[in-house]
């Protein structure tokens, strides 16, 4: 074919473009990010008044809270997908067109 030109591979079969790789024991960032959100500590809950003992995810979600009674669509969107599920979008579907005349076939129209 004109215009295509064969690509020649960077590396050998089984040659491996990262040899080293990620560090053996490294963690990944969803690991990172779960560790530093189960962190606890002890605040006054802005719904309450109380102190608690509470994680950083209790955290956000309070202050998506705060955000959404404040009138923020967005939060209030994002608190409703988290606590009851995102809806899901229903197409309505109808039956396909049917010819108005079911036993003239289209061939014999021009005749």
């Amino acid at each position: 074919m004109a215009g295509y030109k064969k690509i020649e591979p960077r590396w050998e079969k089984g040659e491996s473009g990262n040899p080293n790789g990620r560090p053996k024991g490294s963690k990944n960032r969803s690991t990172i990010a779960r560790r530093w959100l189960e962190v606890n500590q002890n605040l006054k809950n802005p719904l309450t008044g109380e102190n608690e003992t509470m994680s950083q995810e209790d955290l956000m979600t309070l202050a998506l809270i705060k955000k959404a009674r404040e009138g923020d669509v967005n939060a209030y969107k994002a608190l409703m997908d988290s606590g009851y599920g995102a809806p899901v979008q229903q197409i309505e579907q109808t039956l396909l067109e049917q010819p108005l005349f079911p036993d003239v076939q289209e061939d014999n129209c021009n005749e």
